[in-house]
């Protein structure tokens, strides 16, 4: 039973870099669901510096993340510029059935093949768990970078999933961060889709 000094000390966070990498992590999600290009140079800090913040913590698989976020973030930025029609800016738009189904087995498989080696090999605490949401979220980041509107619903999932862990690892202004993201993934389900949605009217207008 953790005191109430001990609680306090973590819920402050175990180092200020964590509490840099909340509100750059926030700032960028915020900045997604506005549709704006920020969120990309926003989400290359906030994810180099939570390496740091879950290799300390020994969530390897998260940590690894990172780095293919930002990765990913370097072409979404490419892409939300000029991966429209004749290279113009990016619309909203569904996911398609074959994205669904490579996002699927990727998922399957990531969450079976890395769970067993973070289980037997390394020290992880939640080595499945950590899988999973690894997986989940670089599908996620996928169909963020390619404004695709279901990308929200997997951040939601990942979301609901990381609040627990988070906070089982006491890292508690992380868990409260992704509280926070559950708000922002409906929030910019919601704006997406309106987006899309006015898009599509002023198309039929067009014609």
């Amino acid at each position: 039973m953790q005191s109430l000094y001990e609680f306090w000390t973590a819920a402050v966070g175990n180092s200020p870099l964590e509490w840099v990498a909340v509100l750059t992590g926030f700032a960028c999600v915020w900045l997604a669901a506005r549709e704006s290009l920020w969120n990309f140079p926003i989400a290359i800090v906030s994810c180099g510096l939570y390496i740091v913040v879950y290799l300390r913590a020994g969530l390897y698989s998260d940590s690894m993340l990172q780095v293919m976020f930002i990765a990913l973030s370097v072409y979404g930025w490419y892409e939300w510029l000029y991966g429209g029609r004749g290279k113009t800016e990016l619309p909203v738009s569904h996911t398609r059935r074959r994205e669904w189904v490579a996002c699927a087995l990727f998922v399957v498989a990531f969450t079976v093949g890395f769970g067993y080696y973070l289980d037997y090999k390394t020290d992880a605490t939640v080595p499945h768990w950590d899988s999973f949401t690894t997986a989940v979220s670089m599908a996620a980041q996928y169909q963020l970078m390619r404004k695709r509107l279901e990308n929200w619903w997997l951040w939601i999932l990942v979301d609901i999933i990381y609040v627990p862990i988070l906070w089982y690892k006491h890292l508690y202004p992380t868990s409260a961060l992704y509280a926070l993201y559950l708000g922002l993934a409906v929030y910019g389900y919601l704006a997406w889709r309106r987006a899309m949605h006015k898009e599509q009217l002023q198309i039929q207008e067009a014609e």
